[in-house]
């Protein structure tokens, strides 16, 4: 079967449609102000309908297809593209853990889901909505909120794909810090409740209402129901993430050279300088980035000047596309800014749902922002998107007030906790460019969903067992070059 021919259909009766959601976005298709939005008790009795087709019960399999391409070769596959030189960086970050396995691994797992039941109900997904790819942002107030923070690979296609990799990626993660079965069980029904609960919350509320949320870190304004441990983890990552500033961060990537000049430094394979040409050619995107970017924030980047780029390595999944660290002064040497510049990459779910409008075929950076001001609740307020040597690329602010929570600080209890936490940041994201009320309606107040799910989850996690076993036999009989890292 041809990924095209796999891809999920989306019925004629759900409003939320591919374009609409993406074109609404971008400000493609026009306002209709006239019409109106039927009620969501109406749009809620309609996602119940939904189970008619698809029975929630449905979600609970999985089962590799006769076939099921081989992992390794669309590993091959998504590595074509990258440069050469880092691919062995990214299998050596996939073969040290079953979880990051998984997190590189999206390309596999699209694949498979696109073999699995999905409602219809389209919403923009982020499409790699695995637990580390949730994190701290700082916003421009200053606080510091719990969110989303990867969008390489959104997408407007089936909300269920999300939840079933967050799942899936409990249970992984939980295996790789030695959680009991009954631990990790517990870990993926709790954020699975997070997401149901918050979900049902917000069918009701107002669409600016759901726009306005933030889970805060350090001060009370989050409606999720956070335990005291929970609270305290998200805190102190908090207070870490305050920390890291452009400022902060200037001495362990850059370094003052005799003539007082400064530099970024030579760290290989993580940080590496580029050539003069290369370098142009970034000086020349970041200069028409700024055409990306709102009047205000185009004034408050012409206040600083580039003082050097080189190539940075970030990620897992990322790794082998190509990704810039630009050093920029403004007011005098003690006002840094790092600007990441990074390669967008077509999504690993592109086969397998409809097309995106062509403006973000041509342009995946751009892609990337809209997905991003989209899903996450308090965006970068310099990301923007360039265009380098002919490749579509993002700029965003590198680090500021950003950071993780990191899983192996998660022992015990405060695991599952904690990703109630995720599941119920990913609902509001789903709720902002979905219907909460669809899918609501199609998840309901039971636990049949949730049952099925967490089987999903069990049943997929020793996929990606058996997936990185072959990966690691592959890499200790010589046939995928891998580089360890110290």
């Amino acid at each position: 079967m041809s990924p095209r021919a796999s891809r999920p259909s989306t019925p004629a009766e759900v409003p939320s449609t591919l374009r609409e959601v993406y074109a609404d976005l971008s400000g493609e298709r026009p306002l209709d102000l006239r019409e109106p939005t039927p009620p969501w008790e109406v749009r809620h009795a309609h996602g119940k309908d939904l189970r008619a087709r698809v029975p929630r019960r449905s979600h609970g399999t999985w089962r590799a297809p006769k076939d099921r391409p081989d992992p390794l070769e669309l590993l091959a596959r998504s590595n074509e593209g990258r440069l050469a030189d880092l691919v062995p960086l990214r299998m050596g970050r996939m073969v040290a853990s079953r979880f990051g396995f998984l997190r590189g691994n999206s390309s596999i797992m699209a694949t498979d889901l696109a073999h699995t039941p999905v409602s219809g109900i389209q919403v923009l997904i982020d499409g790699d909505a695995h637990l580390s790819n949730f994190g701290l942002f700082g916003t421009v107030e200053r606080d510091v909120v719990f969110d989303l923070n990867d969008f390489d690979e959104a997408i407007v296609g089936p909300w269920e794909w999300d939840v079933k990799r967050l799942a899936t990626s409990v249970e992984v993660a939980g295996r790789d810090l030695g959680l009991s079965p009954a631990l990790r069980r517990e870990a993926v029904r709790e954020c699975l409740r997070g997401y149901q609960w918050e979900i049902r919350r917000l069918e009701r509320l107002g669409a600016l209402a759901v726009w306005y949320m933030f889970l805060f870190t350090a001060r009370k304004g989050s409606d999720i129901p956070l335990d005291a441990k929970t609270r305290a983890v998200l805190q102190e990552a908090g207070v870490r993430a305050n920390r890291r500033t452009s400022a902060s961060l200037l001495a362990q990537v850059a370094e003052r050279r005799r003539d007082g000049s400064w530099r970024l430094r030579q760290m290989p394979p993580v940080q590496t300088r580029v050539s003069a040409a290369t370098r142009r050619k970034i000086l020349d995107g970041l200069d028409r980035y700024a055409y990306s970017l709102a009047r205000d924030r185009r004034y408050l980047l012409s206040r600083y000047h580039v003082v050097d780029v080189a190539r940075h390595v970030v990620g897992v999944g990322s790794v082998g596309s190509r990704v810039y660290l630009a050093l920029l002064f403004g007011n005098g040497e003690e006002d840094p800014l790092l600007l990441q510049v990074k390669e967008g990459t077509v999504p690993a779910a592109t086969p397998f749902v409809r097309a995106l409008p062509q403006e973000f075929n041509d342009h995946q950076g751009k892609r990337v922002v809209i997905a991003q001001m989209g899903l996450n609740s308090s965006p970068d307020i310099l990301l923007g998107w360039t265009e380098i040597d002919g490749r579509s690329f993002y700029v965003r602010q590198m680090r500021n007030l950003k950071g993780a929570v990191p899983l192996e600080q998660l022992r015990g209890r405060t695991f599952p906790r904690y990703v109630r936490a995720c599941g119920a940041v990913l609902a509001r994201a789903h709720a902002k460019s979905g219907d909460a009320a669809l899918i609501g309606g199609y998840w309901g107040r039971s636990s049949v969903m949730e049952d099925a799910l967490v089987r999903f989850a069990r049943l997929y996690a020793e996929q990606v067992e058996q997936d990185h076993a072959r990966l690691v036999r592959a890499v200790a009989q010589g046939q995928v070059p891998v580089l360890r890292e110290a």
